[in-house]
Protein backbone atom coordinates (compact mmCIF):
# COMPACT_ATOMS: atom_id res chain seq x y z
CA UNK A 1 0.00 0.00 0.00
CA UNK A 2 2.85 2.38 0.87
CA UNK A 3 4.56 1.56 -2.45
CA UNK A 4 1.35 2.28 -4.38
CA UNK A 5 0.91 5.57 -2.55
CA UNK A 6 4.47 6.62 -3.42
CA UNK A 7 3.89 5.81 -7.09
CA UNK A 8 0.70 7.88 -7.03
CA UNK A 9 2.51 10.82 -5.42
CA UNK A 10 5.32 10.62 -8.00
CA UNK A 11 2.76 10.62 -10.79
CA UNK A 12 1.01 13.67 -9.36
CA UNK A 13 4.33 15.46 -8.92
CA UNK A 14 5.29 14.75 -12.50
CA UNK A 15 1.93 16.08 -13.68
CA UNK A 16 2.16 19.12 -11.41
CA UNK A 17 5.59 20.10 -12.73
CA UNK A 18 4.82 19.36 -16.35
CA UNK A 19 4.89 22.43 -18.54
CA UNK A 20 2.75 23.07 -21.60
CA UNK A 21 3.98 25.83 -23.88
CA UNK A 22 3.30 27.26 -27.33
CA UNK A 23 5.54 28.22 -30.24
CA UNK A 24 4.73 30.34 -33.29
CA UNK A 25 6.42 31.64 -36.42
CA UNK A 26 5.55 34.90 -38.15
CA UNK A 27 7.06 36.66 -41.14
CA UNK A 28 6.12 40.28 -40.43
CA UNK A 29 6.93 41.40 -44.01
CA UNK A 30 9.71 43.93 -44.10
CA UNK A 31 9.73 45.94 -40.90
CA UNK A 32 12.40 48.61 -41.38
CA UNK A 33 13.51 51.37 -39.03
CA UNK A 34 13.81 55.07 -39.94
CA UNK A 35 17.60 55.16 -40.14
CA UNK A 36 19.23 55.02 -43.58
CA UNK A 37 21.81 52.20 -43.67
CA UNK A 38 22.13 51.73 -47.46
CA UNK A 39 20.97 48.10 -47.15
CA UNK A 40 17.25 48.96 -47.33
CA UNK A 41 14.96 47.92 -50.14
CA UNK A 42 14.27 50.97 -52.29
CA UNK A 43 10.71 51.48 -51.03
CA UNK A 44 11.94 51.48 -47.40
CA UNK A 45 14.48 54.25 -47.68
CA UNK A 46 13.09 56.60 -45.02
CA UNK A 47 11.55 59.99 -45.67
CA UNK A 48 11.50 59.81 -49.45
CA UNK A 49 8.72 59.74 -52.05
CA UNK A 50 7.98 56.15 -51.02
CA UNK A 51 6.18 57.55 -47.94
CA UNK A 52 8.13 55.37 -45.47
CA UNK A 53 8.15 57.84 -42.59
CA UNK A 54 7.28 58.15 -38.93
CA UNK A 55 3.55 57.84 -39.60
CA UNK A 56 3.71 54.68 -41.75
CA UNK A 57 6.45 53.17 -39.56
CA UNK A 58 4.28 53.67 -36.46
CA UNK A 59 1.24 52.09 -38.11
CA UNK A 60 3.27 49.08 -39.21
CA UNK A 61 4.83 48.76 -35.73
CA UNK A 62 1.45 48.93 -33.97
CA UNK A 63 0.00 46.35 -36.35
CA UNK A 64 2.84 43.91 -35.66
CA UNK A 65 2.40 44.39 -31.92
CA UNK A 66 -1.36 43.80 -32.20
CA UNK A 67 -0.85 40.50 -34.04
CA UNK A 68 1.75 39.28 -31.54
CA UNK A 69 -0.40 40.23 -28.54
CA UNK A 70 -3.48 38.57 -30.02
CA UNK A 71 -1.47 35.53 -31.08
CA UNK A 72 -0.36 35.20 -27.44
CA UNK A 73 2.23 32.40 -27.75
CA UNK A 74 5.15 31.72 -25.41
CA UNK A 75 7.90 31.68 -28.02
CA UNK A 76 7.64 33.45 -31.39
CA UNK A 77 10.16 33.23 -34.22
CA UNK A 78 10.09 36.33 -36.42
CA UNK A 79 11.44 37.00 -39.90
CA UNK A 80 12.04 40.12 -42.02
CA UNK A 81 13.04 42.65 -39.34
CA UNK A 82 15.69 45.11 -40.43
CA UNK A 83 17.63 46.01 -37.31
CA UNK A 84 18.08 45.99 -33.56
CA UNK A 85 16.39 49.40 -33.54
CA UNK A 86 13.31 48.02 -35.26
CA UNK A 87 13.27 44.93 -33.06
CA UNK A 88 13.71 46.98 -29.87
CA UNK A 89 10.67 49.05 -30.84
CA UNK A 90 8.70 45.80 -30.91
CA UNK A 91 10.05 44.35 -27.64
CA UNK A 92 9.58 47.65 -25.77
CA UNK A 93 5.86 47.20 -26.30
CA UNK A 94 5.81 43.50 -25.38
CA UNK A 95 7.10 43.30 -21.79
CA UNK A 96 5.73 39.75 -21.37
CA UNK A 97 8.64 38.50 -23.49
CA UNK A 98 11.47 38.73 -21.00
CA UNK A 99 13.98 37.06 -23.29
CA UNK A 100 14.65 38.00 -26.89
CA UNK A 101 17.30 37.96 -29.57
CA UNK A 102 17.83 39.56 -32.99
CA UNK A 103 20.58 38.67 -35.44
CA UNK A 104 21.54 39.41 -39.03
CA UNK A 105 24.61 39.96 -41.16
CA UNK A 106 25.66 43.60 -41.57
CA UNK A 107 25.15 43.50 -45.32
CA UNK A 108 21.73 41.83 -45.11
CA UNK A 109 18.55 43.82 -45.61
CA UNK A 110 16.58 41.91 -42.97
CA UNK A 111 17.29 39.54 -40.10
CA UNK A 112 15.83 36.94 -37.74
CA UNK A 113 14.47 37.34 -34.22
CA UNK A 114 12.91 35.37 -31.38
CA UNK A 115 10.63 36.55 -28.58
CA UNK A 116 10.47 34.21 -25.58
CA UNK A 117 8.96 33.93 -22.12
CA UNK A 118 11.59 31.26 -21.41
CA UNK A 119 15.31 31.74 -20.99
CA UNK A 120 17.40 31.80 -24.16
CA UNK A 121 20.64 30.22 -22.96
CA UNK A 122 22.78 30.55 -26.09
CA UNK A 123 22.70 31.06 -29.83
CA UNK A 124 24.67 30.32 -32.97
CA UNK A 125 24.49 31.64 -36.50
CA UNK A 126 24.73 28.85 -39.04
CA UNK A 127 26.47 30.17 -42.11
CA UNK A 128 25.04 28.91 -45.40
CA UNK A 129 27.95 28.58 -47.80
CA UNK A 130 27.52 29.67 -51.43
CA UNK A 131 24.14 31.25 -50.73
CA UNK A 132 23.19 34.20 -52.96
CA UNK A 133 21.01 35.87 -50.33
CA UNK A 134 23.50 36.29 -47.45
CA UNK A 135 21.21 35.26 -44.59
CA UNK A 136 22.16 32.92 -41.74
CA UNK A 137 20.06 30.38 -39.87
CA UNK A 138 19.53 31.44 -36.26
CA UNK A 139 19.90 28.50 -33.88
CA UNK A 140 19.04 29.17 -30.24
CA UNK A 141 18.84 27.05 -27.11
CA UNK A 142 15.89 27.60 -24.77
CA UNK A 143 15.48 26.35 -21.22
CA UNK A 144 11.95 24.99 -20.73
CA UNK A 145 11.86 24.14 -17.01
CA UNK A 146 15.30 22.50 -17.20
CA UNK A 147 14.52 20.82 -20.52
CA UNK A 148 16.73 21.92 -23.40
CA UNK A 149 15.04 22.84 -26.67
CA UNK A 150 16.86 23.86 -29.86
CA UNK A 151 15.10 26.19 -32.25
CA UNK A 152 16.25 26.74 -35.85
CA UNK A 153 14.73 29.99 -37.13
CA UNK A 154 14.91 30.17 -40.92
CA UNK A 155 14.33 32.58 -43.76
CA UNK A 156 15.27 30.71 -46.93
CA UNK A 157 15.75 32.33 -50.36
CA UNK A 158 12.54 33.36 -52.11
CA UNK A 159 11.12 31.81 -55.25
CA UNK A 160 13.04 34.34 -57.31
CA UNK A 161 15.89 31.89 -56.73
CA UNK A 162 16.36 28.35 -58.01
CA UNK A 163 15.66 25.36 -55.74
CA UNK A 164 19.40 24.74 -55.39
CA UNK A 165 19.58 27.82 -53.15
CA UNK A 166 16.99 26.44 -50.75
CA UNK A 167 18.73 23.07 -50.85
CA UNK A 168 21.85 24.79 -49.44
CA UNK A 169 19.86 25.94 -46.39
CA UNK A 170 18.34 22.49 -45.86
CA UNK A 171 21.78 20.87 -46.15
CA UNK A 172 23.22 23.29 -43.58
CA UNK A 173 20.56 22.29 -41.05
CA UNK A 174 20.74 18.59 -41.86
CA UNK A 175 24.54 18.53 -41.50
CA UNK A 176 24.21 20.24 -38.11
CA UNK A 177 21.51 17.97 -36.71
CA UNK A 178 23.21 14.82 -37.99
CA UNK A 179 25.85 15.51 -35.34
CA UNK A 180 23.24 15.69 -32.56
CA UNK A 181 22.11 12.84 -30.38
CA UNK A 182 18.77 11.51 -31.63
CA UNK A 183 17.17 12.26 -28.23
CA UNK A 184 17.83 16.00 -28.55
CA UNK A 185 14.61 17.98 -28.94
CA UNK A 186 14.64 20.56 -31.70
CA UNK A 187 12.24 22.41 -33.99
CA UNK A 188 12.87 23.66 -37.52
CA UNK A 189 10.59 26.57 -38.30
CA UNK A 190 10.25 29.84 -40.13
CA UNK A 191 9.78 31.04 -43.68
CA UNK A 192 11.32 28.27 -45.76
CA UNK A 193 9.79 29.62 -48.97
CA UNK A 194 8.89 26.00 -49.65
CA UNK A 195 5.53 24.28 -49.63
CA UNK A 196 5.14 21.23 -47.41
CA UNK A 197 4.59 19.31 -50.71
CA UNK A 198 7.27 21.16 -52.67
CA UNK A 199 8.26 18.00 -54.56
CA UNK A 200 4.85 18.22 -56.26
CA UNK A 201 4.38 21.95 -56.64
CA UNK A 202 7.77 22.81 -58.16
CA UNK A 203 8.22 19.75 -60.36
CA UNK A 204 7.54 21.60 -63.62
CA UNK A 205 8.85 24.96 -62.44
CA UNK A 206 11.70 26.82 -64.11
CA UNK A 207 13.22 26.90 -60.60
CA UNK A 208 13.77 23.15 -60.75
CA UNK A 209 17.50 22.96 -61.34
CA UNK A 210 18.10 20.07 -58.91
CA UNK A 211 16.64 17.14 -60.87
CA UNK A 212 13.50 17.18 -58.70
CA UNK A 213 15.45 17.23 -55.40
CA UNK A 214 13.87 19.61 -52.86
CA UNK A 215 15.35 21.03 -49.70
CA UNK A 216 12.27 20.66 -47.53
CA UNK A 217 11.17 17.19 -48.67
CA UNK A 218 14.33 15.38 -49.76
CA UNK A 219 17.15 16.93 -47.72
CA UNK A 220 15.19 17.38 -44.47
CA UNK A 221 13.48 14.03 -45.16
CA UNK A 222 9.86 15.03 -44.67
CA UNK A 223 8.97 12.37 -47.23
CA UNK A 224 10.05 8.82 -47.89
CA UNK A 225 9.96 8.21 -51.65
CA UNK A 226 6.51 9.56 -52.58
CA UNK A 227 4.95 9.31 -49.12
CA UNK A 228 5.02 11.98 -46.44
CA UNK A 229 6.56 10.94 -43.14
CA UNK A 230 3.66 9.90 -40.92
CA UNK A 231 3.36 10.37 -37.15
CA UNK A 232 2.25 6.75 -36.97
CA UNK A 233 5.51 5.57 -38.52
CA UNK A 234 8.07 8.20 -37.58
CA UNK A 235 9.55 6.33 -34.60
CA UNK A 236 10.14 3.24 -36.72
CA UNK A 237 12.04 5.12 -39.44
CA UNK A 238 15.72 4.19 -39.55
CA UNK A 239 17.14 7.43 -40.91
CA UNK A 240 16.74 10.88 -39.38
CA UNK A 241 13.39 12.04 -40.72
CA UNK A 242 10.98 14.88 -39.96
CA UNK A 243 7.23 15.39 -39.74
CA UNK A 244 5.68 18.55 -41.18
CA UNK A 245 2.78 19.81 -39.09
CA UNK A 246 0.87 21.08 -42.15
CA UNK A 247 -0.27 17.48 -42.61
CA UNK A 248 -2.53 17.81 -39.56
CA UNK A 249 -4.85 20.29 -41.28
CA UNK A 250 -7.49 19.64 -43.89
CA UNK A 251 -6.04 20.37 -47.33
CA UNK A 252 -8.25 23.42 -47.87
CA UNK A 253 -6.92 24.97 -44.63
CA UNK A 254 -3.26 24.58 -45.55
CA UNK A 255 -2.05 28.08 -46.24
CA UNK A 256 -0.17 30.91 -44.57
CA UNK A 257 0.34 32.83 -47.81
CA UNK A 258 -1.42 33.22 -51.14
CA UNK A 259 0.18 33.58 -54.55
CA UNK A 260 -2.12 34.61 -57.40
CA UNK A 261 -5.05 33.36 -55.34
CA UNK A 262 -3.51 29.94 -54.73
CA UNK A 263 -2.86 28.61 -51.23
CA UNK A 264 0.83 28.34 -50.32
CA UNK A 265 2.68 27.06 -47.24
CA UNK A 266 6.07 28.83 -47.15
CA UNK A 267 5.96 28.98 -43.34
CA UNK A 268 6.59 25.62 -41.71
CA UNK A 269 7.04 23.89 -38.36
CA UNK A 270 8.98 20.65 -38.81
CA UNK A 271 9.63 18.12 -36.04
CA UNK A 272 12.06 15.22 -35.47
CA UNK A 273 11.38 11.77 -33.99
CA UNK A 274 12.33 13.00 -30.53
CA UNK A 275 9.15 15.11 -30.37
CA UNK A 276 7.04 11.94 -30.48
CA UNK A 277 8.79 9.71 -27.93
CA UNK A 278 8.16 9.65 -24.18
CA UNK A 279 11.22 11.69 -23.20
CA UNK A 280 11.67 15.35 -22.33
CA UNK A 281 9.60 17.54 -24.68
CA UNK A 282 6.78 16.26 -26.87
CA UNK A 283 4.43 17.71 -29.46
CA UNK A 284 0.76 17.96 -28.46
CA UNK A 285 -1.26 16.16 -31.08
CA UNK A 286 -3.47 18.26 -33.39
CA UNK A 287 -2.40 21.55 -31.85
CA UNK A 288 -1.00 23.01 -35.07
CA UNK A 289 -2.90 25.91 -36.55
CA UNK A 290 -2.87 29.11 -38.57
CA UNK A 291 -3.66 32.38 -36.84
CA UNK A 292 -6.20 34.15 -39.05
CA UNK A 293 -8.53 36.53 -37.21
CA UNK A 294 -10.91 38.53 -39.35
CA UNK A 295 -8.68 41.58 -39.44
CA UNK A 296 -5.89 39.61 -41.19
CA UNK A 297 -8.24 38.46 -43.97
CA UNK A 298 -9.88 40.90 -46.38
CA UNK A 299 -11.99 39.83 -49.37
CA UNK A 300 -10.72 36.27 -48.90
CA UNK A 301 -7.14 37.49 -49.27
CA UNK A 302 -4.46 38.07 -46.65
CA UNK A 303 -4.53 41.75 -45.65
CA UNK A 304 -0.87 42.51 -46.30
CA UNK A 305 0.95 45.80 -45.83
CA UNK A 306 -0.19 47.88 -48.78
CA UNK A 307 2.35 49.41 -51.14
CA UNK A 308 1.08 50.80 -54.45
CA UNK A 309 3.44 52.09 -57.13
CA UNK A 310 6.24 51.88 -54.53
CA UNK A 311 4.31 54.19 -52.19
CA UNK A 312 3.22 53.07 -48.69
CA UNK A 313 -0.52 53.41 -48.14
CA UNK A 314 -0.38 53.19 -44.34
CA UNK A 315 -2.60 50.13 -43.95
CA UNK A 316 -2.29 46.37 -43.71
CA UNK A 317 -0.26 43.81 -41.80
CA UNK A 318 1.85 41.16 -43.54
CA UNK A 319 1.58 38.94 -46.60
CA UNK A 320 2.09 35.94 -44.26
CA UNK A 321 -0.16 34.55 -41.54
CA UNK A 322 1.38 33.30 -38.27
CA UNK A 323 1.47 29.55 -37.63
CA UNK A 324 1.66 27.92 -34.20
CA UNK A 325 1.79 24.64 -32.26
CA UNK A 326 1.75 23.41 -28.66
CA UNK A 327 4.27 21.27 -26.77
CA UNK A 328 4.63 19.77 -23.33
CA UNK A 329 7.24 18.38 -20.96
CA UNK A 330 4.70 15.76 -19.87
CA UNK A 331 4.17 12.39 -21.48
CA UNK A 332 1.69 12.65 -24.35
CA UNK A 333 -0.88 10.05 -25.48
CA UNK A 334 0.50 7.80 -28.17
CA UNK A 335 -0.64 8.40 -31.71
CA UNK A 336 -3.19 5.73 -32.42
CA UNK A 337 -4.55 5.17 -35.88
CA UNK A 338 -8.27 5.75 -36.32
CA UNK A 339 -10.49 2.94 -37.48
CA UNK A 340 -10.61 3.76 -41.16
CA UNK A 341 -13.61 1.65 -42.17
CA UNK A 342 -15.16 4.41 -44.25
CA UNK A 343 -14.01 6.45 -47.21
CA UNK A 344 -14.79 9.74 -45.46
CA UNK A 345 -12.14 8.89 -42.84
CA UNK A 346 -9.52 8.56 -45.58
CA UNK A 347 -9.89 12.26 -46.33
CA UNK A 348 -8.23 13.09 -43.00
CA UNK A 349 -5.14 11.06 -43.99
CA UNK A 350 -2.14 11.81 -46.18
CA UNK A 351 -0.84 8.27 -46.22
CA UNK A 352 -1.67 5.02 -44.46
CA UNK A 353 0.23 3.52 -41.55
CA UNK A 354 -1.10 0.10 -42.52
CA UNK A 355 -3.56 -1.38 -45.05
CA UNK A 356 -7.27 -0.89 -44.29
CA UNK A 357 -10.41 -2.73 -45.34
CA UNK A 358 -13.36 -0.98 -47.01
CA UNK A 359 -16.65 -2.82 -47.50
CA UNK A 360 -19.68 -2.06 -49.67
CA UNK A 361 -17.70 -0.39 -52.45
CA UNK A 362 -19.47 0.33 -55.75
CA UNK A 363 -18.02 1.38 -59.10
CA UNK A 364 -19.51 4.66 -60.35
CA UNK A 365 -17.31 5.49 -63.31
CA UNK A 366 -14.46 3.89 -65.22
CA UNK A 367 -12.37 4.93 -68.21
CA UNK A 368 -8.77 4.35 -69.21
CA UNK A 369 -6.66 4.10 -66.06
CA UNK A 370 -9.04 5.87 -63.71
CA UNK A 371 -12.10 4.84 -61.74
CA UNK A 372 -14.43 6.51 -59.25
CA UNK A 373 -15.81 4.26 -56.54
CA UNK A 374 -18.28 5.05 -53.78
CA UNK A 375 -19.07 3.41 -50.48
CA UNK A 376 -22.70 2.81 -49.72
CA UNK A 377 -24.06 5.72 -47.63
CA UNK A 378 -20.62 7.34 -47.68
CA UNK A 379 -18.23 9.26 -49.92
CA UNK A 380 -16.62 8.67 -53.30
CA UNK A 381 -12.91 8.39 -54.06
CA UNK A 382 -10.64 8.34 -57.10
CA UNK A 383 -8.59 5.24 -58.04
CA UNK A 384 -5.60 5.49 -60.32
CA UNK A 385 -4.35 2.49 -62.35
CA UNK A 386 -4.90 -1.29 -62.07
CA UNK A 387 -8.66 -0.96 -62.39
CA UNK A 388 -9.28 -3.66 -65.04
CA UNK A 389 -10.95 -6.04 -62.58
CA UNK A 390 -13.45 -3.46 -61.33
CA UNK A 391 -16.90 -3.88 -62.91
CA UNK A 392 -20.30 -2.27 -62.62
CA UNK A 393 -23.13 -4.13 -60.83
CA UNK A 394 -20.80 -5.60 -58.22
CA UNK A 395 -20.26 -4.80 -54.55
CA UNK A 396 -16.63 -5.04 -53.45
CA UNK A 397 -14.57 -5.44 -50.32
CA UNK A 398 -11.23 -3.76 -50.96
CA UNK A 399 -7.97 -3.75 -49.06
CA UNK A 400 -6.49 -0.28 -49.49
CA UNK A 401 -2.70 -0.47 -49.39
CA UNK A 402 -1.76 3.05 -50.37
CA UNK A 403 -3.36 6.46 -50.84
CA UNK A 404 -1.89 9.68 -52.15
CA UNK A 405 -2.86 13.31 -52.16
CA UNK A 406 -1.85 15.09 -55.34
CA UNK A 407 -2.34 18.85 -55.27
CA UNK A 408 -5.44 18.45 -53.13
CA UNK A 409 -7.00 15.45 -54.88
CA UNK A 410 -7.09 12.28 -52.79
CA UNK A 411 -6.59 9.05 -54.69
CA UNK A 412 -6.11 5.34 -54.05
CA UNK A 413 -2.92 4.20 -55.77
CA UNK A 414 -2.68 0.58 -54.58
CA UNK A 415 -5.49 -1.77 -53.61
CA UNK A 416 -6.49 -5.45 -53.58
CA UNK A 417 -9.94 -6.93 -54.26
CA UNK A 418 -10.71 -9.27 -51.35
CA UNK A 419 -14.15 -10.35 -52.50
CA UNK A 420 -17.20 -9.25 -54.47
CA UNK A 421 -20.74 -10.27 -55.24
CA UNK A 422 -23.13 -9.48 -58.04
CA UNK A 423 -25.86 -6.94 -57.44
CA UNK A 424 -28.15 -5.08 -59.78
CA UNK A 425 -27.19 -1.46 -59.13
CA UNK A 426 -28.57 1.72 -60.63
CA UNK A 427 -25.28 3.60 -60.50
CA UNK A 428 -26.93 6.80 -61.75
CA UNK A 429 -28.88 6.96 -58.47
CA UNK A 430 -25.52 7.30 -56.69
CA UNK A 431 -24.44 10.36 -58.69
CA UNK A 432 -24.50 13.72 -56.94
CA UNK A 433 -27.46 15.81 -58.11
CA UNK A 434 -25.75 19.15 -58.70
CA UNK A 435 -29.08 20.97 -58.80
CA UNK A 436 -29.53 20.18 -55.09
CA UNK A 437 -26.01 20.42 -53.66
CA UNK A 438 -23.26 23.02 -53.80
CA UNK A 439 -20.65 21.19 -55.88
CA UNK A 440 -17.93 23.67 -54.84
CA UNK A 441 -17.98 22.30 -51.29
CA UNK A 442 -14.84 20.26 -50.67
CA UNK A 443 -16.83 17.42 -49.06
CA UNK A 444 -18.06 16.47 -52.53
CA UNK A 445 -14.57 15.90 -53.89
CA UNK A 446 -14.42 12.89 -56.25
CA UNK A 447 -18.18 12.57 -56.65
CA UNK A 448 -19.69 11.95 -60.07
CA UNK A 449 -21.99 14.91 -60.64
CA UNK A 450 -25.06 15.13 -62.85
CA UNK A 451 -28.12 17.27 -63.64
CA UNK A 452 -26.59 20.70 -64.03
CA UNK A 453 -26.79 23.04 -67.03
CA UNK A 454 -24.63 26.05 -67.79
CA UNK A 455 -22.53 27.87 -70.37
CA UNK A 456 -18.85 27.44 -71.18
CA UNK A 457 -16.86 30.69 -71.12
CA UNK A 458 -13.06 30.59 -71.30
CA UNK A 459 -12.83 27.07 -69.85
CA UNK A 460 -15.21 27.89 -66.99
CA UNK A 461 -18.68 26.43 -66.54
CA UNK A 462 -21.07 29.25 -65.62
CA UNK A 463 -24.26 28.12 -63.88
CA UNK A 464 -26.91 29.21 -61.39
CA UNK A 465 -27.30 27.57 -57.99
CA UNK A 466 -30.03 28.77 -55.64
CA UNK A 467 -30.41 32.03 -57.59
CA UNK A 468 -26.68 32.76 -57.35
CA UNK A 469 -24.39 33.02 -60.37
CA UNK A 470 -21.43 30.67 -60.02
CA UNK A 471 -18.57 29.35 -62.10
CA UNK A 472 -16.23 26.37 -61.89
CA UNK A 473 -13.19 25.40 -63.93
CA UNK A 474 -13.64 22.69 -66.59
CA UNK A 475 -10.55 20.57 -67.20
CA UNK A 476 -9.53 17.73 -69.46
CA UNK A 477 -6.10 16.22 -70.04
CA UNK A 478 -7.17 15.98 -73.68
CA UNK A 479 -8.24 19.51 -74.59
CA UNK A 480 -10.11 18.23 -77.65
CA UNK A 481 -12.69 16.76 -75.26
CA UNK A 482 -13.58 20.14 -73.76
CA UNK A 483 -16.91 21.76 -74.73
CA UNK A 484 -16.71 24.63 -77.21
CA UNK A 485 -16.46 28.14 -75.82
CA UNK A 486 -19.83 29.89 -75.65
CA UNK A 487 -21.83 26.66 -75.79
CA UNK A 488 -24.56 25.70 -73.35
CA UNK A 489 -24.16 22.18 -71.97
CA UNK A 490 -25.72 19.78 -69.47
CA UNK A 491 -23.41 17.62 -67.36
CA UNK A 492 -24.48 13.97 -67.59
CA UNK A 493 -21.79 12.29 -65.50
CA UNK A 494 -18.52 14.12 -64.81
CA UNK A 495 -15.84 13.84 -62.15
CA UNK A 496 -15.75 16.60 -59.53
CA UNK A 497 -12.08 17.05 -58.72
CA UNK A 498 -10.05 19.56 -56.72
CA UNK A 499 -6.73 21.12 -57.73
CA UNK A 500 -4.81 23.23 -55.22
CA UNK A 501 -7.99 23.74 -53.15
CA UNK A 502 -10.00 24.86 -56.21
CA UNK A 503 -12.90 22.67 -57.46
CA UNK A 504 -13.04 21.65 -61.11
CA UNK A 505 -15.19 19.51 -63.37
CA UNK A 506 -12.97 16.91 -65.04
CA UNK A 507 -14.00 15.62 -68.45
CA UNK A 508 -12.74 12.21 -69.61
CA UNK A 509 -15.17 11.52 -72.48
CA UNK A 510 -17.42 13.57 -74.74
CA UNK A 511 -20.33 11.53 -73.41
CA UNK A 512 -19.78 13.18 -70.00
CA UNK A 513 -21.89 16.10 -71.24
CA UNK A 514 -24.28 17.08 -74.01
CA UNK A 515 -24.90 20.33 -75.85
CA UNK A 516 -28.17 22.12 -75.21
CA UNK A 517 -29.92 24.21 -77.90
Amino acid sequence: MIFKALIHILFLCNFAFAKDFTIASYNVENFFDLKYDKTEYKEFIPNTKSNWNKKTYTTKLNNIIKVINDLDKDIIALQEIESNEAFNAITKNLPQYKYNIFKKYKTSSVGLAVLSKYEITDYELLNVKHSKVNRPILKISINIDNHKLLLFNNHWPSKRNEESQRVLYAQTIQEYINKLDEDIDYIILGDLNSNYNEFETFKYSKLNNTYNLTGINDVLNTRNENDFISVNKILSEVKRVHYNLWLELNYTQRYSYKFKGQNETPDNIILPKSMFDDKNISYKKNSFGVFKPNYLIKNEEIFRWKIQNNIHKNSGFSDHLPIFASFSTSKQPKYESEKLNFIDKLYSQNNLAYPIILKDILLLYKTGEIAIVKQKDNRAIFIYKNIDNLDYNKVYTLKINKIKEFNGLLEITDFTILNNHEKNINKESLYLDASKFDIQNNIFQNEIITNITGTIKDNYFHYIFKNENKKIKVYSKNRELLPNNGQKITIINAHLGFYKSKPQIIIYKKSDYKYVD
